[in-house]
């Protein structure tokens, strides 16, 4: 977990593989970061492994699921409820099972009415 990066209550980490958060990352309540799927072409659904990185400011929203191998971009939100198995680009906002993109996130400057709140 990289500086200032956060996980709410109830997130189940299924950590077979690496899971990283990159600074100021937040993962808020029962979302699920799921670094394992089984290979249904094998007879034996043999255990695949793929870790996931969730970039510096990155969102993920309640309740959302992120697959195996997903990489989520720096700055960008997934949706509440909503499931990731391919990677979101930087600065993009994704929703929905599958998730697709809706938009890009643009960042406004900080005012001095914010600066003051967080010190």
């Amino acid at each position: 977990m990289g500086a200032y990066s956060c996980m709410a209550n109830d997130v189940d980490c299924y950590s077979v593989d690496s899971i990283v958060l990159g600074e100021f990352a937040t993962v808020s309540q029962q979302a699920m970061l799921c670094t394992a799927t089984h290979d249904y072409n094998d007879p034996d659904f043999r255990l695949v492994t793929k870790p996931i990185m969730i970039g510096p400011r990155a969102w993920i929203g309640a309740r959302a699921f992120v697959g195996p191998g997903v990489k989520v971009g720096e700055g960008a939100v997934v949706g509440a409820a909503s499931a990731v198995f391919h990677d979101v680009a930087d600065w993009t906002v994704v929703r929905g099972n599958p998730a697709t993109q809706v938009k890009q996130r643009l960042m406004r400057e900080k005012d001095s009415q914010m600066e003051f709140r967080g010190k």
